[in-house]
């Protein structure tokens, strides 16, 4: 049996004029393992920016309810935990699904090697020639790649997986949670230490600058304007504040009559 398979490697072999259709599972674009990392730190950041905004809105709303400390703390604290356990378990389903995947494919095609070495070879320079190699040129990459780790070889060209690099759930959502918690630290120290009297406008000022930090981080990592994206979510955390102060100052005083 060793021996049959070794000669349906032939380099040398003449190349069959059909190729055996299989649904196209590849994932363009194709990304590098420097890439994936820039991916998760963009996501990074724009969690801490989630962590920033929509716990400066709670905060700043309910400060705009009361003078009182003690509940613009609590209600700060519930909406960080609550943002961050959100943000970890929404992660962690998401990337799940993905490692799901990638693992179904891996198994996949780990049984389509066992089953039909010959057909997956020349699904594998089709493959090749399709990114624009000649078919020659195709063929002997596909045979050596074969003969190294034929496994590896078709996950990385026709499904575009790094077998030694499959997603993990628990480090997308360990992530998550962290960018999320230290994001939303800003406003809650921006609310809580300075005076009552200045402590809205020192959180408002605090907010739009750290989301301003975030929004052009943001755009540096993925090659987009820095000012327009800074603009963006500074515009957008601004309405968001002003519309829950407004929320909390008309409740605050309906309170009271």
């Amino acid at each position: 049996m060793m021996e049959s398979v070794a000669i349906r490697y032939r380099p040398d072999a003449a190349p069959r004029t059909t190729v055996r259709q299989r649904p196209d599972t590849r994932q363009p674009p194709r990304t590098s393992r420097l890439e994936r990392k820039l991916n998760a730190l963009r996501a990074g950041v724009l969690g801490a920016n989630d962590g920033i905004v929509s716990t400066a809105a709670v905060v700043v709303g309910v400060a705009g309810a009361t003078a009182a400390a003690q509940p613009v703390m609590l209600a700060g604290l519930a909406a960080a935990t609550g943002g961050a356990i959100s943000m970890a378990l929404g992660e962690y389903v998401s990337v799940h699904s993905q490692r799901d995947s990638e693992k179904h494919l891996i198994e996949q095609e780990r049984r389509a090697l066992d089953a039909d070495p010959e057909g997956e070879l020349h699904a594998l320079v089709h493959a090749y020639t399709e990114r624009g190699l000649s078919p020659d040129t195709a063929r002997r990459a596909a045979v050596e790649l074969s003969r190294r780790d034929a496994l590896e070889a078709h996950l990385r060209e026709r499904h575009n997986i790094d077998p030694d690099d499959v997603t993990n759930p628990w480090h997308a959502a360990i992530a998550s949670f962290l960018a999320f918690a230290i994001g939303a630290l800003l406003p809650l120290l921006a609310i809580l230490l300075p005076p009552v009297d200045l402590r809205v406008p020192v959180a408002f000022t605090a907010t739009l600058l750290g989301l301003a930090l975030t929004g052009t981080v943001a755009a540096w990592i993925g090659g987009g304007s820095r000012l327009r994206a800074a603009l963006r979510v500074t515009i957008g955390g601004a309405l968001a504040l002003a519309a829950t102060y407004g929320a909390g100052t008309l409740f605050g005083m309906t309170g009271m009559v």
